[in-house]
């Protein structure tokens, strides 16, 4: 009988014991059609995360690439299982995608610890499931290579390139005005999604491809690569090679996401002009890797870092373009005075080692650091008496006239309320006020919904005024675009300053100081404070009510209080089915006289 295999790997101790309940797990397995003695080989196994799913049509494609991967784990000598994960559609879950991130990224989390794996490939595409898997992982800690499912070819409407959320904003408010008809909006419909993919421009999933591969858990050169084109399967076979190789290595997450790693995400994000999204989940996915991360850190590695992509939603052109041109590595060797070099990455070589032979193939869409599109136009931390705990604003996308502004707040105590109102010939608004929504936050809606960029109201854009600031609570799509400050903290469902906003208060703005402020006497504001209502349990039992209970404020990435820190990969409470003697049925069997002594 085969002896039972060194204990390195951990699936070493399920399936290489001695035991009855290894011939038992190697026997269930063999349905697979793994030959006799596979799992005994001390081959190590590596799990295959997929999120594919009909509901979530950017990660529907994953099955594919799962496919890709398994036979690079073969060719490497490895043995591929693919396991299901939790799939979060952003435009098919009601109220957000965002509410269910973290209980995602337990499901990933737990899937990995319970599962005798040794290294694991994380599948996911849409904005919400490549975080929640990297933060899940994370939390484990065992060999982890992260492979996006890359964005949709570029689609086109009537001859001229269409940018899905971003178009799709900027047509409503058109259709608003009369400019064009609603069966002219009506008719994009079928052109939004020309091929597989995440959407094709600078939007989270784009931000958090390229910032994971950033951080050193994507291959270099890898996170931009259209769905449909024959790199994105050949990037999954090579990562499946190269998993089997970090398990020999013993590379970890914990290795590779340090300190350093972060800060090279946020300057690239900033290069990139990335979605205001990228500050929630690398927060969150800091927090499960140990490392201290602060929302200060984003705006002062921000600050100097010029704007290299001229992507939509700010500029000109497509992911398709941006690959085309070099992608991630060549607009981070144009970095490369910013960046962390000797940061260590799942390619097993540094960053600097990585970026050696970048090129750029195309000037106008990766800029030179000469001709970027401005400098430090990252995303901007605000505080001040309205935000004691931060607030953010997408600066490269706002508008100029804007950044230093003050005016008069009109307030709502919901996104519902906004909706219903915000057209009302008699609303006392005009192009100086400052549009505010309140109880949207993450336990306030709950889950922190894509609401921030809050709708002009008509009788404005009909006089063609088409930004003024925005504040709330909330977040905004990395697609958005205009004058908005999101992730206001503390939110007003936790007594945050924005519940004692009242319509006809002054707020001022000022982003070059990052200052955001309400001109309201403390002492005035100490007595709105105590007539607050108590807040209401509005969530009995479930989900819900675990997240309302649990979720930390936006500074701090949304995440669950109870999920900060790593739990590491040893299963929980142990094998209770592995007897203390692995090699209990190699013991000489009982002889006669012991048996009736």
């Amino acid at each position: 009988m085969m002896q039972i295999k060194a204990k390195r790997l951990r699936s070493n101790q399920f399936y290489s014991s001695n035991t009855m309940i290894s011939v038992i797990r190697n026997g269930h397995m063999h349905s697979l059609g793994l030959p006799e003695g596979a799992l005994r080989s001390g081959k190590p196994v590596i799990g295959i995360a997929n999120s594919a799913s009909d509901l979530a049509p950017c990660n529907a494609h994953l099955s594919d690439i799962a496919e890709s991967v398994k036979r690079g784990v073969l060719d490497a000598g490895g043995i591929p299982l693919v396991f299901p994960t939790i799939s979060l559609g952003e435009t098919n879950m009601a109220p957000t995608t965002m509410l269910f991130r973290n209980l995602m990224s337990m499901d990933v989390e737990e899937m990995i610890r319970a599962s005798p794996i040794d290294g694991v490939v994380l599948l996911g595409g849409c904005d919400k499931t490549a975080p929640a898997q990297l933060m899940g992982a994370a939390s484990v800690d065992i060999p982890t290579l992260v492979v996006t499912g890359g964005p949709m070819l570029t689609s086109r409407f009537r001859g001229k390139p269409l940018g899905t959320g971003t178009t799709a904003s900027k047509m409503a408010d058109q259709v608003r005005t009369g400019e064009i008809t609603p069966n002219e909006f009506f008719a994009t419909e079928v052109c939004y999604a020309r091929s597989a993919g995440h959407c094709a421009v600078m939007g989270t999933a784009s931000t958090m491809g390229s910032t994971i591969e950033a951080l050193g858990m994507q291959l270099p050169g890898t996170s931009s690569i259209p769905a449909p084109e024959t790199g994105r399967r050949l990037a999954g076979h090579e990562a499946g090679r190269r998993i089997v190789e970090m398990v020999a290595e013993d590379l970890r997450p914990s290795a590779i996401m340090t300190r350093a790693a972060f800060e090279n995400a946020i300057k690239v994000s900033a290069a990139l002009n990335g979605s205001t999204n990228a500050v929630l989940h690398l927060l969150a996915i800091a927090g499960r890797v140990g490392v201290e991360l602060s929302l200060d850190d984003f705006d002062r590695w921000s600050r100097d870092i010029p704007l290299l992509a001229n992507l939509q939603p700010t500029g000109t052109y497509f992911m398709e373009d941006f690959h085309h041109a070099g992608g991630l590595p060549a607009l981070m060797a144009r970095l490369t005075d910013h960046l962390h070099l000797d940061a260590i990455t799942v390619s097993g070589g540094t960053v600097g080692e990585n970026l050696a032979s970048a090129e750029c193939y195309d000037d106008d869409v990766i800029r030179t650091v000469e001709t970027a599109l401005g400098t430090g136009f990252g995303t901007a931390v605000l505080r001040g008496n309205l935000a004691p705990q931060g607030a953010v604003i997408k600066q490269a996308t706002a508008s100029e006239s804007l950044m230093v502004h003050r005016g008069r707040a009109v307030v709502f105590d919901s996104i519902r309320e906004c909706q219903l109102h915000i057209d009302d010939i008699d609303l006392d608004i005009d192009a100086t006020s400052v549009l505010v929504v309140r109880n949207a936050g993450p336990a306030g809606y709950p889950g922190m919904p894509e609401v921030g960029k809050l709708p002009i109201p008509r009788k404005l854009l009909a006089a063609g005024v088409t930004d003024m600031v925005r504040i709330s609570d909330a977040r905004i799509s990395g697609t958005s675009f205009g004058t908005v400050i999101v992730h206001v903290a503390p939110e007003a469902a936790k007594g945050g300053p924005i519940a004692l906003v009242r319509t006809g208060d002054i707020i001022r703005l000022d982003v070059p100081n990052r200052s955001l402020s309400l001109e309201v006497d403390e002492s005035e504001l100490e007595v709105r404070r105590a007539l607050l209502a108590r807040d209401e349990v509005r969530f009995q039992r479930g989900y819900a009510r675990l997240y309302v209970d649990h979720v930390l404020q936006a500074d701090r990435g949304a995440d669950f209080d109870f999920l900060v820190g790593s739990s590491g990969s040893d299963f929980t409470g142990g094998d209770p089915h592995l007897p203390p003697d692995e090699n209990e049925l190699l013991r000489p069997a009982f002889s006669a006289a012991e048996t009736t002594a």
